[in-house]
């Protein structure tokens, strides 16, 4: 399945901020909000059984943040951070329009 130029660049753009972000993400470092404007842009939610699939139709069930090559969360953790969003923690259910499925 050939990859649009539009998802191309959400993921390089992810993938390029990673350079630049410290090893991990501070402990103390606020979750994620949907109210973040990056957050509202690519449709975050904390539950991934919240995500519109008229508004998001690439949406598929059992998507998840944790499911995502671009979470960098530890197995089994509720939270972790995510390079798409600077490295601030993302709910491990959540889910977002950048989302990118684990090799």
């Amino acid at each position: 399945m050939p990859i649009s130029r539009r998802r191309f660049m959400i993921v390089a753009a992810s993938a390029a901020s990673a350079v630049f972000l410290p090893g991990e993400a501070r402990s103390d470092a606020p979750l994620l909000s949907e109210r973040d404007p990056t957050a509202q842009a690519l449709g975050y939610k904390a539950d991934a059984a919240q995500v519109g699939k008229t508004r998001f139709p690439k949406y598929v069930q059992g998507q998840t943040c944790v499911s995502c090559q671009l979470h960098q969360g530890k197995p089994g953790a509720a939270t972790g951070p995510c390079v798409t969003y600077g490295g601030k923690p993302v709910y491990a259910k959540g889910w977002c329009n950048a989302y990118v499925k684990k090799a």
